[in-house]
């Protein structure tokens, strides 16, 4: 772990990060010594940067980010960068002249990121994304209700949880992006009054059109919809893109187009063109 670039195992206190979850982070994937479509996620913390109203830290959060990369051997891993307000006095007001606090922490791999995984079994989480228009679609650190779900698909044995919004209706899994085949056109649930925009799911949505074939849309579906769908994936930046085997007692044993999708993340990395 480093804490502004420097090495470090305790996080200073006070820090608003802890207090309030008044902060940011990205989950970032390290293969060979780099990290594949970092430039999705700068973008995505400079607006969450901009909404929260933090001083605009993303090229000294890449400093830091290279610092922790320089140290590290090529082997995959898990790294999180996390920005929070930093140092201030009690009490909700955030402080007129924040010094933002800078947290890099890595931890290796269990699994190939480059590898499709294995189909998942999901469930629906009984838990639903609350709507805020304002946080929509930022990684900011309040993650309660995906704790959530995530305490309740561990419980019960799956390997991810469809989590609903607030009208019932799917909006991602609890730690990915959703994506349903239906009527050969490839939907995922818009993320403008709640949930996360996604690094993968920018990939699809805004490059990968064209080579896949597919109508791509950002479309509300019901479960219905998800439940008849011909096929079901999900992704994140640390699995890529997962194909689903089953949602109950519905089965899907399709995965065309999460396996045309994979193999174009993989040599993306590979060829590093991200």
């Amino acid at each position: 772990m480093w804490i502004d670039g420097h090495r470090a195992n305790a996080l200073p206190l006070p820090d608003r990060g802890l207090d309030f979850g008044d902060g940011l982070f990205e989950t970032l994937l390290s293969v060979d010594g780099r990290i594949p479509f970092l430039a999705l996620h700068m973008s995505r913390l400079t607006r969450g940067l901009i909404i929260l109203g933090f001083p605009d830290v993303t090229d000294l959060a890449q400093q830091y980010l290279n610092t922790a990369l320089s140290e590290l051997d090529g082997e995959a891993r898990a790294i999180r960068l996390t920005v929070t307000r930093g140092n201030a006095l009690r009490g909700y007001a955030p402080p007129q002249e924040p010094s933002p606090r800078i947290i890099v922490c890595a931890t290796p791999l269990a699994w190939n990121p480059l590898r499709t995984p294995s189909p998942a079994k999901l469930g629906v989480a009984d838990i639903r994304w609350s709507n805020q228009p304002v946080l929509a679609g930022i990684k900011h650190l309040n993650r309660l209700e995906q704790v959530l779900a995530a305490g309740q698909r561990v419980a019960q044995g799956w390997d991810e949880a469809v989590m609903l919004d607030d009208e019932g209706l799917p909006l991602s899994v609890v730690s990915g992006n959703l994506f349903i085949v239906k009527d050969a056109r490839l939907l995922t649930p818009p993320v403008e009054r709640c949930g996360i925009a996604g690094t993968r799911r920018a990939l699809i949505v805004e490059r990968w059109q064209e080579q896949l074939g597919l109508e791509v849309s950002a479309e509300r579906f019901t479960l219905t919809d998800l439940e008849s769908a011909t096929e079901v994936f999900y992704c994140n930046s640390l699995l890529g893109f997962r194909p689903v085997a089953s949602l109950g007692s519905t089965i899907w044993t399709a995965q065309t187009v999460c396996s045309a999708v994979q193999k174009l993340y993989t040599e993306a990395i590979q060829c590093g063109d991200c």
